[in-house]
């Protein structure tokens, strides 16, 4: 039976969940917060160290202003009510992306978050904004050569955002692709798709997914 330690996550389908049951979009975000939690929960439960979330892409840069504003002081406010409550339950939080594209006050309470929990170590949180994995790559070989290193698979690891390999990458919302998100850490990762949008996704559903992942086998290319 495998062993999960690193979960990545694409949270798609929340403005189509919103659509569906004829409310605002501003709503289905509300509600993939809560999926979120139940997420966190389930990974405490079932031992998985590390959970990384796709957030907020480069892409999404070109969606509507009002809707990336939204986000943003949703994801505000998320940090706020998330502080006590991942030091209070052990869980360490880590924004992975290009941050300089942030506000500079959002920018400073993730900062903030990051030091108030980097002594937490039952669940690592990777979160992703403003992330895109070619973006990360080109940054991670600029930081190689910047150092003066020798340009390599070791090297450009040890540099990216998250060196570290994903055992599961679960796409939600109904889409067949990786919509550019931990492709260097994804290079053996199983993948599964699930139809359903990711406001929808039940504890039940979820904790499905994982034993169907701890039943596979994973030959990574022998």
């Amino acid at each position: 039976m495998n062993k999960l330690k690193h979960l990545a996550i694409v949270m798609d389908g929340n403005r189509r969940w919103a659509k569906a049951k004829g409310v605002l979009v501003k709503l289905g975000y509300s509600q993939g917060v809560k999926t979120m939690q139940k997420i966190m929960e389930v990974c405490v439960e079932e031992g998985i160290s590390n959970l990384s979330l796709f957030a907020f892409s480069t892409e999404n840069w070109g969606r509507p202003q009002d809707e990336i504003d939204f986000i943003f002081k949703l994801l505000d406010r998320c940090l706020d009510e998330a502080l006590e409550k991942f030091e209070k339950n052990n869980v360490c939080l880590k924004a992975i992306g290009d941050l300089s594209k942030l506000d500079k006050n959002l920018r400073e309470k993730i900062a903030l978050v990051e030091e108030k929990t980097k002594h937490c170590n039952l669940l690592y949180i990777h979160l992703a904004i403003s992330y895109g994995s070619k973006n990360e790559i080109i940054r991670a070989t600029k930081r190689v050569l910047e150092k003066g290193l020798e340009l390599n698979e070791e090297n450009l690891s040890k540099n990216l955002d998250l060196p570290l390999d994903v055992d599961l990458l679960l796409r939600v919302g109904n889409a067949k692709r990786l919509s550019n998100f931990l492709l260097w850490q994804c290079a053996y990762a199983e993948i599964y798709f699930s139809e359903t949008l990711f406001p929808s996704l039940t504890k039940r559903e979820f904790k499905r997914i994982i034993k169907d992942y701890k039943n596979r086998e994973r030959t990574f290319g022998l």
